[in-house]
């Protein structure tokens, strides 16, 4: 059977009262027991040495004689009342002379039998009905009388041991009292837990059941500074992450789906056209053209999204060299040089030292440098100039692409990094754009630890800065 953790704390709470309790009851009740009576044997018999000392004082003589029987026998009384205990005088031979407890002095005396001064265990002292002459249990101390080194007697001092277990209770008292003074500091200490601590954790704990159950809108804030508050809030974020990986991954597969669906389409439907005869074997060549853009297309986005998986920067390796960026630039502007022509678009190179060594991979940065200077093509107008720049400064080389084309509206340029994410303009103008271009670019400069920043203004243009390390000079050897 399950039980949840605050049934078990009480359940443990209530075992522990109850083995409290037991333990009291048992081993500090004789504990007690057993000092109280040696507390109180031991005060008797300091009594007893004071009385045996002021007796042979007073009376030297014989403990029988009479006249020292009538003189201390208003002193013993006395006493029987101040020590709650009832005092004897025996005789060497075992004989009870005198007893606080008569009101006059007995004409004869009474034997005791089987009377040995030597007690039970050597003790001073004794419990039981002392020779028989109790029909209850008594604690008994023997104190002997010596005069001249000779023993003329025996003071005896009894009391019930109901009255030292009731002396004994009262001491015991006290110690069920701070046990209930603990258990309800315990319970107070405990429930101020449970609401400060384990309340808390359940909800932290129901929490991460919603969350996954994929939940992710569970509130779960706490207003607290301490470690759980921390928790919470670690939580919340780590809630939020994941309804945003969550929702980025339904993104990024309806966008998947509609760019594969788009060309597929197209091409099912021209290859059909051409199998029923609706398209006639004259006009076949234009739209197999068609299909062929529409395959390249599907093939470019299959290695974007290989390209992107693989690109894991706790797996990926770079192969980093020694390089000019100036002449990678020069190469890459080169090769859309077809491109710029038929849309009468110029490159500026501008460069602040004639050769820039930098320190990276030669070719990810080609392809940093190609989806950048690509993607500049895309959106700039006819008749326009592209400018890619380097700056040496702070032991870094500083790459800008720069267009003067349509330019990206504010609330997209958090966004263009994202894989598959198209501006409603770009959506207008570059139908066959893939949506990873930025997405790759951004990938490899954090594999290099530098960054890219990008600023643009609608109807003004566009540019995209990014930063690689100064290589250092070379020399000879």
């Amino acid at each position: 059977m399950h039980l949840s953790l605050n049934i078990k704390f009480i359940i443990a709470y209530l075992i522990f009262g109850l083995c409290a309790f037991f333990c009291i009851s048992t081993v500090t009740s004789r504990l007690l027991l057993d000092h109280t009576v040696e507390e109180k044997a031991s005060s008797f018999y300091q009594e007893g040495l004071y009385l045996a000392d002021q007796y042979v004082a007073t009376y030297p003589g014989d403990m029988e004689d009479q006249r020292s029987l009538s003189g201390i026998q208003p002193y013993l009384s006395s006493l029987d009342v101040y020590l709650n205990a009832e005092i004897w005088l025996i005789s060497r031979d075992g004989s009870l002379v005198l007893s606080s407890a008569d009101d006059e002095i007995p004409a004869e005396s009474l034997e005791i039998p089987d009377f040995n001064s030597v007690l039970p265990g050597g003790k001073y002292y004794t419990t039981g009905d002392f020779f028989g002459m109790f029909d209850q249990e008594t604690l008994s101390v023997l104190v002997p009388v010596t005069h001249n080194y000779h023993v003329r007697g025996y003071i005896a001092v009894h009391t019930p041991m109901s009255s030292v277990i009731q002396e004994k209770e009262g001491y015991l008292l006290a110690f069920y009292i701070t046990l209930i003074l603990l258990m309800l500091l315990t319970f107070i200490f405990a429930a101020a837990g449970w609401f400060i601590v384990y309340l808390p954790l359940r909800r932290l704990r129901r929490a991460a059941g919603e969350y996954a159950a994929g939940n992710f809108d569970y509130p779960i804030a706490m207003d607290r500074d301490d470690e759980l508050g921390i928790l919470s809030n670690t939580m919340d974020f780590m809630a939020q992450a994941l309804k945003d990986a969550d929702e980025d991954q339904r993104k990024m597969i309806s966008n998947i789906s509609h760019d594969f669906r788009s060309p597929l389409t197209s091409i099912k439907g021209y290859i059909e056209a051409m199998l029923d005869g609706t398209i006639p074997p004259e006009m076949q060549e234009k739209y197999l053209n068609i299909v062929l853009r529409e395959t390249e297309r599907l093939t470019k986005l299959t290695s974007g999204l290989l390209e992107l998986n693989a690109m894991n920067p706790k797996q990926n390796r770079l192969d980093k060299t020694r390089f000019d960026i100036n002449t990678v630039i020069k190469n890459t502007a080169a090769s859309f040089e077809g491109t710029c022509t038929s849309r009468r678009i110029a490159f500026n190179l501008l460069f602040a030292d004639p050769q820039s060594y930098v320190f990276a991979d030669m070719g990810k940065i080609q392809q940093v440098l190609y989806n950048l200077i690509d993607n500049a093509i895309k959106f700039s107008h006819p008749d326009s100039v592209i400018t890619v720049e380097t700056t040496p400064r702070f032991g870094k080389i500083f790459v800008s692409v720069r267009d003067t084309g349509i330019g990206i509206p504010k609330d997209s340029l958090k966004k263009i990094w994202e894989r598959f994410y198209k501006t409603d303009l770009s959506r207008g103008k570059d139908k066959r754009g893939t949506g990873l271009g930025l997405s790759i670019v951004k990938e490899i400069i954090q594999m290099h630890g530098e960054n890219i920043n990008v600023i643009s203004t609608e109807g003004v243009g566009t540019e995209f800065v990014f930063s690689l390390s100064e290589a250092e000079e070379e020399t000879d050897r």
